[in-house]
């Protein structure tokens, strides 16, 4: 039975949560757009955010989601700036102050420098018309009233929901404005699985001397020594102008063998598959990896994109399992 009332108890917090963003998206207004536009025209100075307590936490979270979707950013604390901190602030910056109540003791020192400072853009994230923190803001996006989800409305909830929900949605806007896509959020992401699944077959493949390349006129007798030597299972063959033409893999050698015998009057575009499966170096390993799954074949050719047969690389399954990518 206790167990229901746990339930119910996490439910009654949810719809609570759910109430506050729904009035959160039917509050958005200009100023929304005002913020999101002068974060983007933010290039000689950074986005600084900070905030007091709970809101401050909500505020260190958008600070690093911003800098992970292109957008420098960094959180400053705000007790630590009425001693000596507020030095990390200057000029051109965009500073992003949250409080729900707007009235925090530890904002009023960095409120009066961002004031002082005509050419710092204060943008306040706040629930109260009447505060320090709306009155002194230059952008002012104020969220609602809401309903905390505890018993006496006095542990935040709710009201750091909505604050975490408006600063994603500050987030993902430059993001999309920016065209900020999987290869640059590679570049801020290159480790950890997140890491792995954005890996591309470019970052994977065998280059240079590596590729098993022979040429398809080749005798089939050069092509098993060929094939033992590369320990790859495979040789791409090319044609005189070094376009491809064909693969060979030592499955097919050795039912050839099995079949005719002998393989040593063949040459290899006698026994090769024409017209390979090669993939874009730009594409993501975990898509290569589906492709040789639903083909069952163990290796790709890779090509630049509008140059299907000329290989750059090549990329075995082994190389993207190694890599921990699924």
């Amino acid at each position: 039975m206790k167990k229901d009332i746990y339930k119910n108890i996490a439910k009654d917090v949810i719809n609570t949560e759910i109430v506050s963003l729904k009035k959160l998206k039917n509050s958005l207004d200009l100023n929304f757009k005002k913020a999101v536009e002068r974060i983007l025209n933010c290039k000689k100075g950074k986005v600084i955010l900070s905030g007091v307590g709970k809101s401050g936490i909500i505020a260190k979270k958008i600070s690093s989601t911003l800098a992970s979707v292109g957008t420098p950013s960094f959180f400053v604390d705000a007790s630590s700036c009425s001693h000596g901190d507020l030095g990390q602030i200057s000029s051109n910056d965009v500073l992003i102050l949250i409080s729900n109540s707007g009235e925090s003791i530890e904002l009023k020192n960095i409120i009066q420098f961002a004031n002082r400072n005509k050419s710092i853009t204060l943008i306040g994230i706040v629930s109260k018309k009447n505060s320090l923190l709306y009155k002194a803001s230059d952008i002012k996006i104020l969220i609602p009233e809401v309903r905390e989800a505890g018993p006496g409305g006095i542990v935040p909830t709710s009201s750091t929901i909505v604050q975490l929900a408006i600063g994603d949605a500050l987030a993902i806007a430059t993001m999309k404005q920016k065209k900020f896509g999987q290869k640059d959020f590679k570049k801020f992401h290159p480790s950890g699985s997140l890491g792995s699944r954005l890996k591309s077959v470019e970052d994977l493949m065998l280059i240079g001397k590596k590729i098993p390349f022979i040429s398809e006129s080749s005798s089939m007798k050069n092509a098993l020594k060929f094939i033992s030597q590369k320990k790859l299972g495979v040789l791409v063959a090319r044609n005189s102008k070094k376009r491809t033409t064909g693969i060979i893999t030592d499955g097919q050698i050795r039912r050839i063998s099995e079949k005719k015998g002998t393989l040593q009057q063949l040459k290899v575009k006698d026994v090769m598959t024409k017209n390979p499966i090669s993939i874009n170096a730009d594409l993501l390993a975990a898509k290569a990896l589906s492709l040789m799954n639903s083909n069952r074949i163990t290796f790709l050719c890779v090509h630049k994109k509008g140059q299907k047969n000329k290989t750059i690389g090549v990329i075995h399954i082994h190389n993207i399992l190694e890599s921990n990518i699924q």
